[in-house]
């Protein structure tokens, strides 16, 4: 009980943002996802990984299952290098529909499409629904956990639009 009563004195009295300090931090925000979709668009395996901390974890809704991002980096880096090479194209774009935290740590929720195309084909569009926890280190947003959550659709990307 004395746990308890601890901490809803903690939440009760911690200090919340202010509208300024919460308009910074979602332009930080704003400028982490821009940079993980540049690094895409321009196969920037190295600014990519830059984005994420060394323990972050990648949690895969569709398969049931949570493991070290680095995993998940080691598969993706083939795609990485096909972009840089010019064999593929590719791009991703973000929208939240809740983003929460504070000067240090954040949990955003929404979604992503990552779209592709390699020659000769068609582009190729894939929605997920995402939940990522990011946390401030030495100044520098990095993704801590990605769950990208289940397939999702054009439609319910349409209705996080802007």
């Amino acid at each position: 009980m004395k746990h308890l009563t601890l901490l809803f004195i903690a939440l009760v009295f911690s200090p919340f943002l202010s509208a300024e300090e919460t308009e910074t931090r979602l332009t930080e925000l704003d400028a982490f996802w821009q940079k993980v979709s540049l690094a895409v668009q321009q196969g920037d395996f190295d600014s990519y990984q830059s984005t994420c901390h060394p323990d972050a974890v990648l949690v895969s809704g569709v398969k049931k299952k949570s493991y070290p991002l680095a995993e998940a980096l080691k598969r993706w880096k083939k795609e990485f290098d096909d972009t840089r090479d010019g064999k593929r194209r590719s791009r991703v774009e973000f929208r939240f529909s809740h983003r929460y935290g504070d000067d240090k740590t954040a949990h955003e929720e929404g979604m992503f499409i990552y779209s592709y195309q390699t020659q000769g084909v068609e582009w190729q569009h894939e929605y997920i629904d995402l939940e990522a926890l990011l946390v401030k280190k030495d100044g520098q947003w990095l993704l801590i956990m990605e769950y990208q959550k289940s397939v999702s659709t054009q439609a319910a990307w349409e209705k996080l639009a802007k």
